[in-house]
């Protein structure tokens, strides 16, 4: 049992403890999560896969990534944007995808929203409730799971129209997008090019 502090791999490196409970996990955290994120459709992809993992463990969004990109065509907002009530129905029957209708309706509708943005609007507006860098998080338990800027972002959000972007959502989206680098004080990872 992990005191929440950084444990080494198999590879001896140290990485923060959720990193290492699959191997999928270990590239996903090594390659991906924390690092910089840029893009109106990129970070569209990442609201949206950060939506549907709301309730669920982020390994089921992470193993279905595939099969969410092929459902939402790679999260190309002005396609996603374009989708019919045929293609809405095709999704709910979707076994490649969590079938929500909730979080299906959410993500239809957002790409809906950002699809009258300028390009680049949603890339400069998530970057800007970047907060500045903080001392890095010694273990799991110096690591929030809300903070002040993913509230104000979740709130702005909304307030544009957008939907399942509460302030946990926001600040997951925040570490993985590499607004904040949540990676412990001694992992492998933190502050990777």
């Amino acid at each position: 049992m992990s005191d929440g502090t950084a444990i080494a791999g198999p590879d001896g490196a140290l990485r923060c403890p959720w990193a290492l409970s699959t191997e999928d996990y270990v590239a996903y955290h090594d390659e991906e999560w924390g690092r910089p994120v840029h893009g109106d459709d990129a970070l569209y992809e990442r609201l949206s896969l950060e939506a549907f993992q709301s309730g669920l463990s982020w390994i089921t969004i992470l193993r279905r990534r595939p099969g969410f990109r092929a459902a939402f065509a790679d999260f190309r907002i002005a396609k996603v944007a374009a989708f019919t009530e045929t293609d809405r129905a095709r999704l709910l029957t979707d076994p490649g995808i969590i079938r929500n209708r909730a979080k299906i309706d959410a993500t239809l509708a957002n790409a809906r929203v950002l699809a009258e943005w300028e390009p680049g609007e949603l890339d400069s507006f998530i970057w800007s409730y970047a907060p500045a860098p903080g001392p890095a998080p010694k273990t799991l338990g110096d690591v929030p799971a809300v903070t002040p800027e993913s509230t104000a972002l979740s709130k702005a959000l909304k307030k544009r129209g957008l939907r399942f972007v509460g302030p946990t959502t926001a600040y997951a989206l925040m570490q993985a997008c590499g607004l904040v680098d949540d990676h412990l004080e001694t992992c492998v990872a933190r502050s990777a090019p």
